[in-house]
């Protein structure tokens, strides 16, 4: 039991978790010295996925001391007087194991253990404690309310990932996915901008984003950018189900993003963490969380913020995010989750260049006026009931609340922001502001029932978005140059409503034909309307789509045969769609019309792969796929019936993209020492091939409609791909990782010499070394060091032609970040 005094530490940390990183290391080494005195043994049991394992039987063999986990997966079992023990662990389904342990009296007794599925019988066999996972695992064939087999899906631990944490970067963090595109827009840390098999980057907009199952969409109708950005300190892990698997969630092509924030560790009432990293161009973070459990309330909640003066010149950001968790058990069977996660930077825009500006010094700055804010809140309370044994029901409300806000100058970087002689003032900026009111109620159920002795699943549900976009843009903002949303005229250029009300009805059948082989049918049909009302000062309201449909089922299916508990094939259809957004129908000028009868973008993913493992040595991965998307939009050129020009957005284009995606990695030495500790060598590799191209199409140029069938496909590059080396001893893992994303196009006519303005022209390809490691020491500490693009290598991802604004934008040179983590 804890004293008097030492509850009163706790109480501070409890309320001063905030300021920690100013507080000397004494507290923390007295803070630990009364953490270990407990002398309970305690662990958690998690599956191949890294899920923890509810229900697992926990016992120190030839005794009756033993426990039974949590929810979680964790246990804690009081000592007796040996000071070495077995632990028997079993559960149905899994193969039941054995677990040596010798007691400590200086150092935790703590022990995490992963089970594997057992397909035909129970078998027991003697393991040594696991650590984190530095391979790609992957999702159980049924994961909470979710049927997953015979889809691609990765699973990424992030506690065995050696990457820039701190500052987002990408290309280290997703290494392990092949065919992950990763866009740089909004300076490093700020947000994480991915897409895969071909897709649009711009803020993973063409995925579902989730945490902890919750949709984080800004607006999955109108705009499905995701603004909500945690702190990547805060996550455990993250799930990413490929686009065949979409029907269950949504119907995004790119299928579906889950991050999950870390567990709270239920065998202590208070635990206690801080990550704190500094870096090259002013970085500093600082992540301070608790957790804990008390009777049956399990609780956790982090603050965390960051600043960074930015690679190039004008481009300082402010971060922050926060994060509270309160977990009640009702009954045995019954539970309910709170959770509340919020988000917010300030970004000052450093503008885009020029191919001429690029080459000079991609460091320099066009724009010191600019600046970004996103600032959002995601509330959500969900309902867990385990109606029966085979039988459970989750019920999920979420919200998307917030604000999207710039403040700028919008021109292309060729147009300087200049003071104007006349006046001896800068141009008056554009403020535009976004307002997110996003309601999501999903009722999710899935049963276990058995045929012909063998057990199978069915899922389905009501997933029900009550969404309230308001875009206020093209105000008269200040000619200042801070941080500064106010306009000098009360009426906004545009100021629109986009409201949508849509209903979705999903149902799957995961049905064992054998105990190896499985199918999987599905079906999604959405029922909505998107309704527009407001104004646009230079444009009649009559002439603009005010109502677009959503109605119509999907359909999908997927099978997969199982060699073992780690090996399979796989196989998988689904029909997908993604709405038309806000930004589709509104007109840039009154030289712009908006067909009315816009269509929603709609197609399919096609994907056959084979994955597994041979014994500890090799793992691996490779799979095909087919895209077929259809309706892009785009812009003709037309004459009204004056013979007046004008620009017609409508549906212009089907792309289809198809590609091999490959995951390999390889453990050629492994050997441990006479002292027990472990020294591991090894080699990955992963590589996507993209052959992306449209099969109809048409793009304005100087006024005249050119056919793009046969073009390449815009912002899709050839080859991605990310090859590594690994090293581990003891507590010590560094990897060294090489990068390269071949050339790409920034428009459908596949301009290859660059624009003046820089919109237009080919993006070079690019090659990247990095540099990560983590030493951990004294059981509660651990230190990272990583040295990021080590040859300062100049280059940039795309050439967009919306936000940030269209020209080049300069992703970061060499940089150098350390991290110190303590966890107490």
């Amino acid at each position: 039991m804890w004293s008097k005094s030492s509850t009163n530490i706790k109480s501070i940390l409890f309320f001063k978790a905030n300021h920690f990183q100013y507080i000397v290391p004494i507290l923390f080494l007295f803070t630990n010295l009364i953490c270990q005195a407990q002398t309970a043994v305690t662990g958690r049991i998690i599956g191949s996925n890294g899920v923890g394992i509810e229900g697992v039987s926990v016992r120190i063999e030839d005794s009756k001391n033993g426990a039974v986990t949590d929810k979680d997966g964790f246990f804690k079992i009081q000592n007796t007087s040996k000071r070495e023990h077995t632990l028997h662990i079993t559960s149905i389904g899994y193969f039941s194991q054995k677990v040596k342990m010798k007691l400590s009296d200086s150092k935790p007794n703590h022990v995490t253990i992963t089970l594997r599925e057992d397909i035909n019988s129970l078998d027991e066999v003697v393991i040594e404690e696991k650590k984190n996972s530095i391979q790609v695992e992957r999702l159980p064939d049924v994961h909470d309310t979710y049927l997953i087999a015979g889809t691609k899906n990765e699973v990424l631990q992030l506690g065995g990932i050696n990457a820039n944490i701190a500052e987002k970067t990408g290309r280290q963090i997703f290494a392990k996915i092949p065919g992950v595109f990763v866009y740089d827009m909004d300076g490093s840390g700020n947000q994480i901008n991915i897409s895969t098999r071909g897709l649009d980057p711009h803020r993973s907009w063409e995925y579902n984003i989730r945490q902890n199952g919750v949709i984080t969409n800004s607006d999955m109708y109108g705009y499905p950018a995701s603004h909500y950005s945690p702190a990547m300190e805060s996550i455990e892990r993250i799930e990413l189900v490929h686009g065949t698997a979409s029907l269950q969630y949504g119907a995004q092509f790119g299928g579906m993003i889950n991050y999950i924030s870390k567990q709270a560790d239920t065998t202590k009432a208070f635990t206690f963490e801080t990550i704190n990293s500094a870096g090259s161009y002013g970085l500093f973070s600082s992540y301070n969380a608790i957790c804990g459990k008390i009777g049956k309330l399990k609780y956790s909640a982090y603050y965390q913020k960051r600043h960074s003066d930015g690679y190039r010149k004008n481009s300082k950001s402010d971060a922050q995010s926060q994060f509270a968790s309160l977990s009640y058990e009702l009954t045995k069977n019954l539970k309910v989750k709170a959770e509340l996660g919020r988000s917010s930077y300030v970004y000052q825009i450093p503008g885009p260049l020029t191919d001429a500006m690029f080459a000079q010094d991609p460091r320099q700055s066009t724009r010191s006026r600019n600046y970004f804010n996103p600032d959002i809140y995601i509330p959500s309370i969900v309902l867990d009931w385990k109606i029966s044994p085979s039988t459970k029901l989750r019920w999920t409300n979420s919200g998307v609340y917030g604000s999207r806000n710039s403040v700028l100058i919008d021109a292309f970087a060729n147009v300087p922001d200049a003071i104007d002689p006349a006046t001896n003032q800068y141009k008056p900026r554009q403020v535009d502001i976004d307002n997110f009111k996003s309601f999501t109620s999903e009722l999710r159920l899935v049963h276990q029932y058995r045929i012909g002795g063998l057990n199978n699943f069915i899922s389905g549900g009501i997933q029900v978005m009550k969404n309230n976009l308001r875009r206020r843009q093209l105000g008269k903002g200040t000619t200042g140059s801070d941080f500064d949303l106010s306009i000098t005229n009360p009426v906004w250029g545009r100021d629109l409503h986009l409201k949508t009300n849509n209903i979705a009805l999903f149902v799957e059948n995961l049905l064992y034909i054998t105990p190896k082989l499985t199918v999987t049918p599905g079906l999604r049909v959405e029922n909505g309307a998107t309704n527009m009302t407001g104004t646009i000062t230079y444009y009649q309201p009559e002439a603009l789509p005010d109502k677009i449909k959503h109605h119509f089922p999907l359909l999908g299916i997927s099978s997969q045969y199982k060699f073992d508990a780690d090996s399979r094939i796989y196989a998988g259809f689904s029909q997908a769609y993604r709405p038309i957004v806000l930004k589709d129908i509104i007109p840039g000028s009154v030289l712009e019309q908006v067909d009315k009868n816009l269509k929603d973008s709609k197609g399919y993913n096609l994907e056959a792969g084979i994955n597994g493992k041979v014994g500890n040595i090799f793992s691996y991965d490779v799979s095909v796929f087919q895209m077929l998307y259809q309706n892009r939009m785009g812009t003709l050129a037309m004459k009204d019936d004056a013979g007046k020009d004008y620009i017609l957005r409508t549906n212009t284009g089907n792309s289809m993209t198809k590609g091999v995606e490959i995951y390999a990695e390889y453990k050629p030495f492994s050997v441990q020492g006479i002292n027990g500790r472990k020294t591991e060598f090894s080699v990955f590799t992963s590589t996507s091939y993209f052959d992306a191209y449209y099969i109809k199409g048409s793009s304005v140029l100087n006024n005249e409609n050119l056919n793009t069938k046969g073009n390449k496909l815009e912002g899709v590059p050839t080859w991605i791909t990310r090859n590594g080396l690994q090293f581990a001893h003891s507590t010590f893992f560094a990897t060294i990782q090489y990068s390269y994303v071949s050339s790409l196009y920034s428009d459908a006519l596949n301009t290859v010499e660059p624009s003046v303005n820089a919109a237009k022209g080919k993006v070079p390809s690019y090659g990247l070394w990095d540099f990560n490691g983590t030493l951990k020491f004294a059981e509660r500490y651990n230190l990272k060091f990583g040295v990021n693009n080590i040859l300062n290598k100049s280059y940039y991802t795309k050439r967009p032609t919306m936000y940030p604004g269209a020209g080049i934008w300069t992703s970061d040179g060499r940089s150098i970040v350390v991290s110190l983590g303590i966890k107490i």
